[in-house]
């Protein structure tokens, strides 16, 4: 499994699990991006390193997205509020989840071609 910098349209997720993704037939070690551009490699690992800095590429999509899944890993936590109110601002709903849970409505609403994106961080185990 190698690292994408960087995939040219934005695809559904296949599977994941072992550190990484797998979609339109690449592997890709590492959290990703999932954007209405293209895929890209997203350098997060912990919930604590979701920010404006680190969703700065989602914030610069803004106009093209409307619903925001952010896969936070294994288990649950807390998205801050400032970060929230930011994609609210910009019209962006957030919802925070599991990854496996952000992964399956993403694919959904893709599907539905719906204005969705995703932050996903890579999780070693699937539940």
């Amino acid at each position: 499994m190698s690292q994408v910098k960087q995939y040219p349209t934005q695809a559904g997720i296949d599977a994941y699990g072992n550190g990484g993704f797998r979609f339109a037939g690449v592997s890709h070690r590492g959290s990703l991006l999932c954007l209405p551009s293209g895929m890209l490699a997203w350098p997060v690992t912990t919930p604590s390193e979701i920010t404006l800095e680190s969703l700065a590429p989602v914030f610069a999509a803004a106009d093209d997205i409307d619903v925001l899944l952010i896969g936070i890993g294994p288990d649950i936590a807390a998205i801050p509020r400032q970060l929230r109110e930011a994609l609210r601002e910009r019209g962006v709903i957030v919802e925070a989840v599991n990854t496996g849970s952000a992964i399956r409505t993403y694919n959904v609403l893709l599907a539905e071609e719906r204005a969705v994106a995703a932050a996903l961080i890579a999780v070693d185990k699937v539940r």
